[in-house]
């Protein structure tokens, strides 16, 4: 053993989670992966839609999921201090 930590990707969501924030991570066409930040809004006819924070909706094929998980709320925003 080499001593190297080696990552495990794992999709550890479900249909059960619509509605909640998820940290997805999908391959693309190119081999290249990208990664998806939001609110599960739905996940039907193997197609998951992913809201992001700027109000854009992803539609990810369930296919080219290679890792998933549940992630906290997105905090509030930080206030500045009155000058």
């Amino acid at each position: 053993m080499s001593g190297r930590l080696v990552a495990r990707l794992v999709v550890s969501i479900d249909p059960a989670n619509v509605g909640e924030r998820i940290s997805l991570r999908r391959r693309l066409p190119t081999g290249e992966y990208s990664d998806v930040v939001g609110v599960l809004e739905s996940w039907s006819d193997k197609t998951l839609r992913v809201r992001r924070r700027t109000g854009e909706v992803v539609e990810v094929p369930e296919g080219t999921m290679v890792a998933a998980k549940v992630v906290p709320p997105q905090p509030p925003p930080r206030r500045r201090p009155a000058s």
